[in-house]
């Protein structure tokens, strides 16, 4: 694990809202919440917990969900190792508004971890990796991501969605670091691409044609890609790349379920 130095904690956020609509892994557990689903007789949530608690670059602890009380029972049994560490919020309308409101509400919680409930092999290793690393880059804000030969060399049955660079194919390892207050206006950005996920001309726009020709032909470099989202954005946008596949490796269907459990069923549960 990468030591860390002396820097103030980052505030952890963890977003276990719905997206909308009844999602189809809470549905095949039949619990309530997708964050509640069980990932090898325990709680996905739970896991992402365990491992932010566990991060020596992790202070507070902050879950984000429609309706906090059904996070009572797991928050309330004194299983992380600070008293009080770990609160529940009420939610927006949306991923971005959760994180601007967490912002305005806490405004002492840069710096800020953001991930997802939805993450249950995320680990204390994966996390002081990404803390340390995202704080080297010097950025505004910093995101990580895994490639697909790591990936694939632990798990070539999984199927993940990539962005094809120049390089290398990268997926995204729900892992954000909002580092300074210039990061305020890539979770503004965040927020437009939210807005017009229906009208993507207005992206184009926005990134201009070339450089999404040139993604759109393999010619764009991770790093290029970030420095023009940082000349869109008006915010410096690093990209932290992971050497761990476990990073990766979310749960948006069930068959991302069956992956986890097959993982953690290897380790003997853990």
């Amino acid at each position: 694990m990468i030591r860390t130095e002396r820097h103030p904690p980052f505030t952890a956020l963890v977003l276990a809202g719905r997206r909308g609509g009844e999602d189809p892994v809470a549905q095949h557990a039949h619990v309530a919440a997708k964050c509640l689903v069980p990932a090898g007789g325990v709680p996905m949530v739970a896991r992402v917990l365990d491992a932010l608690d566990a991060s020596p670059s992790v202070g507070r602890i902050i879950v984000v969900l429609e309706d906090p009380a059904i996070l009572d029972p797991l928050l309330g049994s004194q299983r992380w190792r600070r008293e009080q560490s770990c609160t529940a919020m009420t939610g927006a309308a949306s991923p971005s508004l959760s994180v601007l409101r967490a912002l305005d509400e806490r405004p002492e919680s840069l710096p800020m971890l953001v991930t997802t409930a939805d993450h249950p092999l995320l680990s204390p290793e994966i996390v002081e990796h990404f803390c340390v690393s995202a704080r080297a880059t010097g950025a505004d804000v910093a995101a990580g991501v895994t490639t697909a030969e790591v990936i694939r060399a632990a798990y070539p049955e999984t199927r993940r969605t990539y962005l094809r660079f120049r390089k290398s194919r990268c997926s995204g390892a729900n892992l954000f670091a909002l580092l300074t207050p210039g990061s305020r206006r890539a979770v503004a950005f965040w927020r437009r691409v939210e807005q017009d996920r229906k009208r993507p001309w207005r992206m184009v726009r926005a990134f201009g044609l070339g450089p999404l020709l040139a993604y759109a032909l393999g010619r764009l470099s991770l790093d290029a890609a970030m420095a023009r989202a940082s000349e869109i954005i008006g915010a410096d946008v690093a990209a932290v790349r992971l050497p761990f596949a476990e990073a990766a490796i979310d749960v948006d269907k069930p068959a991302d379920l069956a992956l986890v459990e097959a993982i953690l069923a290897r380790r003997g549960g853990g």
